[in-house]
């Protein structure tokens, strides 16, 4: 499933700025980095609880993530104990 359009647009427009901090300043875009990550995985926590509360199926996860099934409950799985 190919992300919304906005959130791609975020996504790149993200990517620069880290990019150029990293090279001049590395702490504060580890910084950058670490917030990032806080934010990915409360968002991956709750969007898997919501998956799975769904009854979607397993295929249909993995269709939606461009994946084979098993890697799907992987990623459901692993982002739901973080």
């Amino acid at each position: 499933m190919p992300l919304p359009a906005p959130l791609a647009a975020l996504l790149v427009e993200t990517a620069g700025p880290l990019t150029a901090t990293a090279a001049d300043a590395p702490p504060a875009a580890l910084r950058a980095a670490g917030v990032l990550e806080r934010i990915a995985a409360g968002v991956g926590r709750e969007t898997a609880g919501m998956v799975c509360d769904s009854g979607l199926s397993a295929e249909a996860v993995a269709i939606a993530l461009g994946t084979t099934r098993s890697k799907a409950q992987i990623v459901l799985l692993t982002v739901q104990d973080r």
